[in-house]
Order: C-alpha cells, then sequence, then structure tokens
C-alpha cells in the first residue's frame, strides 16, 4: 500500500535541511527549497529550476505541494475581482481583490464555509466543512498580489480577513499564515497593513493580546445591545457584550491598538434612537473607529437596509461623541463578492 505524500509546506525550512541532510545532500538545498516554495512560490517542483533534475524527482517522490488553483475569476463593473479557488481536496473557497485608487486590498477566507450563525450573512448557510491550513491562506493572498501587479500594475497593498470563515476559530493557522505573509522570506508585507475581523470570541481576543499580535482588530459589532445582537447573531447570546468589552479593554491595554467595528444599520432591527445610543455608550470603552457597511441583501427580505438619513443619524452621534465614522461602501455587488455575500456558489465536484 502506496503512503501517502505529505505536504511539503507543512515542513519548516530546519525540517527541510535535516530531511536533505539525511537524504546524503548539504543542508542549504533545505532552503533553496524553501525559498521557492514561499518566497517564488512555485506550485510544482519542475518549477524549481535552479535545482538538480535528480533533486527534483526525490522531492517528488517524497512529498507533494497542495497548491491552490483559481477555478473561476469573475471582474465587477467597480474593478473588483472575485476568485473561486479551488483546494487540494476539491473543496472551494472564495477570495476578492478590492481596488481603489490608493491601495489594493485582498479579502481571504480563513474556512470552508463558516462556524458561525450571522443571519444576515451567506457565508453562515454554509456547513463548515474544514479550516484552511496556513499555506491555503498565503496562496489566496499570493494570487491576488499577482492580480493586483498584473490588472493594476501595483503589489497588494492590504489584507483582511473578512472572507468566509470565522478566523479566530481557525486561530493557529490564521497566525502561521500572517507570520509567512510578513515574513522577508514571504511575501514581507507589514502586519500593520493586515486586519483580522472577528464576530466577537472573548477568550481569542484575549489570546491575540497575550500573543503580541502586530495585526490590526476588526470587530463585527453590529447592535450594542445583547438581545438585539443575539437576534442578528444568535452564537452571540453565548458571548455577552460584556464580556467582550472586557476582552477589548484587554486587548488595547496590552497592544495600544485601537479597535474598528464593524456595523451594518438594518430597517426594523437596529435603526431606532437606542440602537444609536447603545453604540455610542460601547465605543466609549476603548479608543475605536466604526465603519458603518451598506447591506447587500442573500435573496430573503429578513434583514434590508436601514433609510439613509438613520445612518447619517448614526454618524452625527458618533462624531459628536469624539468617534471616528465611516460609512463603507461596499465593492462587487454585482459579482456576490461584496461584505456578506460570498457563499461560494461554484460546484465542488
Amino acid at each position: 500500500m502506496q503512503m501517502e505524500k505529505k505536504d511539503i509546506r507543512a515542513l519548516t525550512k530546519d525540517q527541510l535541511r535535516d530531511f536533505f541532510v539525511a537524504n546524503g545532500d548539504k543542508a542549504f538545498r533545505g532552503n533553496q527549497v524553501y525559498e521557492w516554495l514561499w518566497n517564488k512560490r512555485a506550485h510544482t517542483f519542475d518549477d524549481m529550476t535552479s535545482i538538480g533534475k535528480s533533486t527534483r524527482q526525490m522531492l517528488q517522490d517524497n512529498f507533494v505541494i497542495n497548491h491552490i488553483h483559481v477555478d473561476q475569476m469573475q471582474k465587477s463593473s467597480d474593478g473588483t475581482v472575485k476568485n473561486a479557488v479551488r483546494l487540494h481536496d476539491g473543496l472551494v473557497v472564495e477570495s476578492v481583490l478590492i481596488p481603489t485608487k490608493t491601495r489594493t486590498t485582498a479579502c481571504v477566507s480563513s474556512q470552508v464555509g463558516c462556524s458561525l450563525d450571522c443571519n444576515f450573512c451567506a457565508t453562515a448557510r454554509l456547513k463548515r466543512m474544514r479550516n484552511l491550513n496556513a499555506d491555503e491562506i498565503y496562496d489566496q493572498v499570493a494570487a491576488i498580489d499577482s492580480e493586483s501587479r498584473l490588472y493594476h500594475n501595483r503589489p497588494l497593498s492590504n489584507i483582511v480577513f473578512m472572507g468566509m470563515g470565522e478566523p479566530l476559530m481557525n486561530y493557529n493557522n490564521v497566525l502561521k499564515a500572517i507570520e509567512k505573509i510578513t515574513s522577508p522570506e514571504g511575501l514581507g508585507m507589514s502586519a500593520r497593513r493586515i486586519t483580522v475581523s472577528t464576530s466577537g470570541l472573548p477568550k481569542m481576543i484575549r489570546k491575540l493580546a497575550d500573543d503580541e499580535v502586530k495585526f490590526k482588530l476588526a470587530v463585527s459589532l453590529h447592535s450594542g445591545l445583547d438581545a438585539v445582537r443575539a437576534r442578528i447573531m444568535p452564537f452571540s447570546a453565548n458571548f455577552p457584550l460584556a464580556d467582550l468589552r472586557e476582552s477589548l479593554e484587554y486587548w488595547y491595554a496590552k497592544t495600544k491598538s485601537r479597535v474598528t467595528y464593524e456595523y451594518v444599520v438594518w430597517k426594523d432591527i437596529n435603526d431606532k434612537k437606542e440602537d444609536i445610543d447603545a453604540l455610542v455608550r460601547f465605543c466609549k470603552y476603548v479608543p475605536c473607529k466604526v465603519n458603518l457597511i451598506e447591506y447587500n441583501p442573500i435573496d430573503d427580505g429578513e434583514f434590508q437596509q436601514a433609510a439613509p438619513e438613520v445612518t447619517d443619524a448614526y454618524i452625527r452621534a458618533l462624531e459628536n461623541n469624539g468617534v471616528v465614522a465611516k460609512v463603507r461602501r461596499s465593492r462587487g455587488k454585482d459579482i456576490d463578492a461584496a461584505c456578506g455575500q460570498l457563499a461560494n456558489k461554484t460546484e465542488t465536484v
């Protein structure tokens, strides 16, 4: 019975060096292969042209490179690009390139499906099939960087973990991916240009603070009232706002990094004065800014965008209390690439 080959990118550089020494080669060969895998983004062993054929064959005999494949790429009228990314086991996730005049941002996925049950989000209607590995997250970013260079003549400038899945429920792989993305041996991007968005898991936010991460934190808040938030995001009934508040205070005490609150305003759900007042109160606990996000429907009528004057009232109240707030217009709506719309409509057969 033939043993299943190991994904070579699961090995550290030291493990690669040890492999070559154990097979009668020099340790530095491991350094070369590591550079090909990460910095040069080799998809196959044959791509490693500076390494001899016999060595490449040895790698082929022992390992695989479980690289992603961009199955389908859709372009929006506003320049947004959505990738349907096929994984080595046939499953598919989606990632998005969002261009503006001054930057290009990658919105990447961390899970196939999602572990949570936010009622307004198309991804949450998919069952969580598995976590993405660190290399699969890295590959999404590398693919979007290549597209940014091709279509916009500039490298990728920012990354947001706001695609499919809850990043903090795939904690280790997300942090490993970010380590590779920010390493000079990987993509060499600044951690300050990376934002990890969570639905609000207090225990994991504390862990981020303890691990002294350098990237930014965003929280999908959507209400400063427990009862309203539980209607929007049922899982949050297990994580009261008081616990979330304490974890964010801990985060700020440890990192001195302000939090971004992502907040959608819906008609008849969180569009009353008491909702505005509750958000203003919550914003006073730690330094923060608020992104009021334009809602993108997902086929049914349960959630509808609130009237513009309600959003204006939120902005006024926040600004009057010294909170930086802006309305974030969604991009890529015509290809279902906007916030909350990633539902993986590509077949996975």
